[in-house]
């Protein structure tokens, strides 16, 4: 507990007064708009995962902790989970299998929180079907932002697909349907990640019309775009790998300005 203590001061030490009260401003307006969500932590160090969980649970909501991957897997089988946090290198099941496992039959957003700090490490786990990628030291506050606004986005997306019926998108041999989230090429299904499912949606809604890089991130990813450019690239290119050779069938550059659907 000793060291958990010492390392919330040492965090909120980097803030002056005027910053932790505006962000305690933000914090009480955020609660008031969201409902409380169930949060599993995913981390074999105990000592991170208390203090992760003091964060969240500061914000209202409720969280669950699991010290190896096995143990997160069997969490999320058996109860409702809203967002995970997950580290990478846990005993039992490391987090890019446990994320493959979860994208089987799970939509929910996933934050891997992880030692890993390259380039490469980032865009393994984006394309396993994280959402988002934060690396180690962290700041728990950025992190908390970080879980707030991919539940926002979350929880307006379904929202959004409740209220209206939810219209199946046809182009030639690709069907998309929103509701079961469920993407047929030729009669194959192809497996796609829930963003790269949000990104061809998006696209393939309006075809013809050229999205920019910055367009596809804020929409997708619901947050205000600041470096997304290679977040969304990677998406997009291991999006066209799944849906054919022809990089340019169903997904078509256009250069200097962004992407379009040319279906």
């Amino acid at each position: 507990m000793i060291v958990i203590v010492l390392t919330y001061i040492s965090y909120t030490l980097c803030y002056s007064q005027d910053e932790m009260r505006k962000y305690a401003v933000v914090s009480k307006l955020w609660k008031r708009g969201m409902s409380v969500s169930t949060i599993l932590i995913a981390e074999d160090d105990q000592e991170i995962a208390q203090l992760v969980a003091m964060h969240i649970e500061h914000e209202g909501h409720n969280t669950i902790l699991a010290y190896d991957g096995q143990a997160a897997l069997d969490i999320i089988m058996s109860r409702p989970v809203d967002l995970i946090i997950l580290d990478i290198m846990m005993p039992l099941l490391d987090g890019l299998e446990l994320t493959r496992k979860i994208r089987e039959k799970y939509s929910m957003p996933i934050i891997f929180l992880s030692a890993k700090t390259s380039d490469m490490d980032k865009i393994t786990g984006l394309i396993m079907g994280a959402d988002d990628y934060m690396t180690k030291p962290f700041n728990p506050m950025e992190l908390v932002a970080r879980v707030n606004a991919q539940l926002r986005r979350y929880t307006q997306l379904n929202q959004s697909l409740n209220e209206k019926e939810s219209q199946l998108l046809i182009q030639g041999g690709l069907q998309i349907d929103p509701t079961t989230r469920m993407v047929t090429l030729y009669d194959q299904v192809i497996e796609l990640t829930p963003k790269e499912f949000d990104i061809l949606y998006l696209l393939a809604q309006h075809p013809k019309k050229v999205f920019s890089i910055e367009n596809i991130f804020v929409q997708v990813w619901g947050e205000s775009y600041q470096d997304g450019a290679n977040t969304v690239m990677v998406h997009i290119r291991t999006l066209r790998k799944k849906l054919g050779k022809d990089k340019d069938q169903w997904i078509k550059t256009i250069w200097g300005v962004g992407y379009t659907f040319n279906g």
